[in-house]
């Protein structure tokens, strides 16, 4: 009686189903708490039965017409495959999901950003491989330098004369055959960043708007205590493990609502205020301070650098020694000043761990920021105007050790910042215990080497390979170091709107910062005259502005020279554009 009870009920199931429409049809699937292979099945089932129902039809049908719809339901059915596949085999998924259970929502926003921004140099890498480098392989000359193994720390000596370096780029037109098609590796050059740029600013843009109105506009749309208590439960799960980590996911979650709900409002008093104030008066006038020092110090190191690359650059031991001193000393300072920041931090006494963070965070900006603005304004004014054969292959090699050796500083930071001081602190007397994750520094940190890598995309075009490497590498580093040296936050907190800020804060103004970089570079510098896609020309633009006019002589192509005068060079259009997008 049972068995037949519950196969009536599902054939009333299948051809309830079967009466929907297939929006409808779909989401009552995937709501049905029961394991994927049981879903397939009923999906299946529904299918055969539309088609029984739609077969006394078929017979005025034609031929092509049934073909079609067969086709259809089959590529339906293997699109609905290849993304469940997909889904199981999404990146980092399953170490996410025992950090947020571990450490709460805060912790799991910093990996969050990690992994977003991985994705992000992995399609950079896509696109420049695939239109830069590729069809430069096609004209590449070989390569007359020995190749002695420094080359991987300091990015000069044999790399020079490779695909890594805007340099090594020919300003030819690239045919493989003598009357075939062409590639025009100035345009493709030009196009292909330009093009980049356009499509990161659109997605950032994109993910801000998604953030900001799911965790601003509509957070009531989304669970709250109560369903997050006797709704999100998946009866489907059965192992034991994910049993647990659920158990532990959910209770983090309840946690941090209620500690929002419950948070206390402390009252001072006037001396107490003032106290405060005086505090944070002083904090910020330390960091400030801090933040001016570097980038003095790093302006004049930068000067001295420069000064020893054109009078004698030489690929003996110690001419490689001389290039890494610039970028070891920026990255001591970015790696110690934030210390220094957050025991500052500490000290003012914060009622919230998120006022803490978000200072930590302002500050640790301002002064990477700074220190980013100092480089540029070396690299654009002084490099650009010095003696150098090639400029921009230098300013390529002085990013690449940048991103090189900050790096290497980010994972001896786990090392002293986390380890040690486990280490000390599970040791010493007081009983001090494991340190929390500094969320704000290595948020900062992932800011900071993106920055460089976006400002590095034009003089050195497989620059987004290296991060992709580097970011990889700082994921399971971090994730190993979190879960042996740190200790979950103690005061639990919900972070909805960490990962808005953390877009926000690489929008501006971390690229729109590289933004006003490459123009000035694409409109006001000039190339090196012998090497680079653009030798020869007054600036890189130009290159456009001559494939414009040839343009305008060609009948059918003449509509691209229009678009070119009447909004590419329109102040009007991009003034328009940039209130829409805004």
């Amino acid at each position: 009686i049972w068995i037949f009870h519950g196969f009536y009920a599902e054939e009333k199931l299948v051809g309830d189903l079967a009466n929907m429409s297939t929006s409808e049809r779909i989401k009552a699937i995937q709501k049905m708490p029961e394991a994927m292979r049981k879903k397939r099945d009923i999906r299946n089932k529904v299918l055969r039965e539309i088609a029984k129902k739609s077969r006394p039809g078929r017979t005025q049908l034609s031929c092509c017409t049934q073909s079609l719809e067969g086709a259809r339901v089959s590529f339906r059915r293997f699109g609905s495959s290849l993304s469940e596949y997909f889904h199981q085999l999404r990146i980092f998924h399953k170490a996410l999901k025992i950090i947020g259970a571990e450490f709460g929502t805060s912790v799991l926003s910093y990996f969050i950003f990690l992994k977003w921004l991985l994705t992000f140099n992995i399609f950079s890498f896509l696109i420049n491989f695939s239109f830069i480098t590729i069809p430069q392989f096609i004209a590449a000359e070989p390569n007359n330098l020995s190749f002695t193994g420094l080359e991987l720390i300091t990015g000069a000596g044999y790399f020079q004369q490779t695909v890594l370096y805007y340099g090594f780029y020919t300003n030819a037109t690239i045919s493989i055959a003598e009357h075939g098609p062409s590639y025009n590796m100035q345009l493709a050059y030009f196009f292909t960043v330009g093009i980049y740029f356009l499509i990161c600013f659109l997605i950032l843009l994109f993910s801000m708007g998604k953030s900001f109105c799911r965790n601003f506009i509509n957070p009531q749309t989304y669970p709250g205590n109560a369903s997050k208590l006797l709704c999100t439960w998946d009866f489907t799960i059965t192992n034991e493990r994910t049993v647990k980590l659920k158990q532990k996911n959910l209770s983090t979650q309840i946690k941090e609502d209620l500690m929002e709900v419950n948070r206390e409002v402390v009252t001072f008093s006037v001396r107490e205020r003032a106290v405060r104030v005086v505090i944070h008066l002083a904090a910020w006038a330390a960091s400030l301070g801090t933040a001016v020092a570097a980038c003095t110090g790093v302006y004049f190191l930068s000067i001295n650098n420069l000064e020893l690359f054109v009078k004698g650059y030489a690929n003996n031991l110690e001419g490689q020694a001389a290039m890494l001193v610039l970028p070891v000393v920026v990255s001591l300072l970015n790696t110690f000043i934030p210390f220094f920041y957050s025991w500052l931090g500490h000290l003012e006494r914060f009622q919230t761990p998120g006022q803490h963070i978000y200072v930590t965070i302002i500050r640790n900006i301002v002064l990477k920021m700074s220190v980013v603005g100092i480089l540029c304004y070396y690299w654009l004014k002084v490099v650009a105007a010095s003696e150098s054969q090639c400029w921009e292959t230098l300013v390529g090699q002085d990013i690449y050790r940048l991103v090189l050796v900050d790096f290497v500083f980010c994972l001896l930071g786990s090392f002293f910042g986390e380890f040690l001081l486990r280490v000390i602190g599970t040791a010493a007397s007081e009983g001090w215990g494991r340190p929390e994750f500094d969320i704000g520094r290595n948020v900062l940190d992932l800011i900071y080497a993106q920055t460089l890598t976006w400002i590095g995309i034009l003089f050195s075009p497989l620059l987004p390979a290296i991060q992709m490497t580097a970011f990889s590498i700082v994921f399971y580093v971090k994730k190993v170091s979190l879960r042996m040296n740190c200790q979950p936050p103690q005061k639990v907190w919900r972070t909805a709107q960490m990962t808005t800020s953390f877009l926000f804060l690489l929008f501006f103004p971390s690229f729109l910062g590289v933004l006003s970089v490459i123009g000035v570079t694409v409109w006001s510098l000039k190339p090196s005259a012998d090497c680079g896609p653009f030798r020869g020309l007054s600036f890189m633009y130009t290159a456009v502005y001559e494939w414009v006019k040839t343009l305008e002589n060609l009948t059918d192509f003449r509509w691209v020279a229009w678009i070119y005068h009447n909004l590419i060079t329109s102040e009007l259009f991009f003034f328009v554009l940039s209130t829409i997008a805004l």
